[in-house]
This record gives C-alpha cells, structure tokens and sequence, in this order.
C-alpha cells in the first residue's frame, strides 16, 4: 500500500514537471513570436519610384519619410536617390524608412534675387520651382531693410544640388547681425571675391597661392578641360551655403 502511494506521488510529480517544463517551452515560444514576429527586414528602395517604394514599405508595416529632395543627372525625377536605414537593416515594424527623392537633372535658371524685397524675391524663386533656404540679416546702412544684399547659389548657377537658394537680407543698422551665408566664390579673381567679402561685412585673410597643373589636351572622346586661370579662386573655407558670423575670417585658395 505504501509502495502504491510512492508511486502515485511521483507519477503526480512527474506529470505535474511536464506540465510547468510545456508551459516554459510555449511561454519562450511566445516571447520571441513577440519579439521576432514585430521585425522586418528593409528592402532595397534606390531606384524605385517614391510611389512604388511606399507600396513596398506599407505592405512590410513601415513608414516611408521623403527627407530631400536633389538634382540628380543619374537617377530619373521622382525616384529614389539614397535610403535610411540601409537595404537588409532589421527593424521594428512601423519603423520610419527615411528617402532622398530625385528631382532629374537641373532644368530650372536660378534668378537673380539680390536687390529684390525678401518676400518678393521669395515668390520669385518659387514660381521657377526653387525655395528659400537659410535667411540671415546682416544690418546695412546703403541698402533698404529687407533688400536681398546676396544669394547662394548665384543667379544663373548651374549644377546646383539641392532646389533652395539662401539669401542674405539687409537690417536696419540698430539691428544686430545672425549671420551670413556664406556665397560661392570659386572661380572668381581674388580680388573680385575679396570685394564681394567686404560688400557684406566679411574679412579675407591672406590668400594661399598654389601652383596649379595645366589639365591635359584630351583625346577624341574626352573633351579638354578648361585650364584654371591664374589669380582665380579654387577653394574657400568656410564652403558655400554655410552660416558664418560678423568678422570671421575667409581662407581663399588662389590658382598660382
């Protein structure tokens, strides 16, 4: 009888073992369905149109962002330039999936915005398909506040990557400045640029010369390079397009 009891009881012991051993295993099987199951992987989207993509993107559970927007001479309007995380990342579903779209090569003449009003040289370059990027003020007596005293890029610039234009706007003179934008200025004889600097309250420091090669001749299928010419602007720190402050410092780099 006692032995039957013994028997009993570790049959009840062993079933009820089996019983916590399955519900571990299910539990486990659970958690990582949980976790597993919530991710995916993001496809390859560069190339495809953004309509397309965002298909693509929606039928996995992610968010496509369009960030940017560039010109581009390889990559046709309206397709996909470059992507955020990179194809092959896993990630949680609903995952943002951020895309730099395609404008097609640059079909638009930038305007000539300087001497404009802001808000008018604003409608100027939106009716060719262009918006206002970075606006600083720079407080400046000869001209009327508001008056757009540069632009970057320039009017009628070509190979123009992002479709903005930052301007620079005069202040009253009680006005403190926020800063420059800092134009574009390779290409231009040295002194031509150290003007313009001035022109907007900005210092040259001494220029660095250095010598220049003369680019060769080409053959029948490459066209010859155009040579630098001597005195002309080849680089410049701080780059176009960046915000610089009142009496900081422009390094020029001058063809020799």
């Amino acid at each position: 009888m006692k032995n039957r009891r013994v028997v009993n009881f570790f049959q009840i012991a062993s079933l009820v073992m089996l019983l916590i051993a399955v519900a571990l295993l299910s539990a486990i099987a659970t958690m990582h369905f949980a976790i597993h199951g919530a991710e995916v992987q993001v496809p390859a989207l560069q190339g495809m149109t953004v309509a397309d993509a965002r298909s693509q993107a929606a039928g996995l559970g992610l968010n496509l962002a369009v960030d940017n927007r560039y010109y581009s001479g390889d990559v046709a309007a309206g397709h996909i330039l470059t992507q955020s995380p990179a194809a092959g990342s896993v990630v949680r579903r609903e995952w943002h999936v951020r895309v730099a779209e395609s404008l097609g090569p640059q079909k638009v003449d930038v305007p000539d915005a300087v001497g404009k009003d802001e808000r008018v040289a604003a409608l100027t370059l939106r009716r060719v398909g262009l918006e206002v990027g970075t606006t600083s003020q720079l407080p400046w007596s000869k001209a009327t506040p508001g008056t757009v005293l540069a632009q970057d890029p320039p009017a009628h610039a070509q190979g123009i990557s992002r479709p903005t234009v930052n301007l620079l706007v005069a202040a009253p003179d009680d006005e403190a400045a926020d800063g420059f934008v800092m134009p574009d200025l390779s290409g231009l004889p040295v002194v031509t640029a150290q003007i313009q600097l001035a022109k907007v309250g900005l210092q040259s420091a001494t220029p660095t010369y250095v010598p220049v090669s003369v680019p060769p001749v080409g053959n029948g299928n490459t066209p010859p390079k155009e040579p630098v010419k001597p005195g002309s602007v080849i680089a410049q720190s701080p780059p176009a397009g960046a915000r610089v402050y009142q009496n900081a410092a422009v390094t020029l780099t001058v063809a020799e």
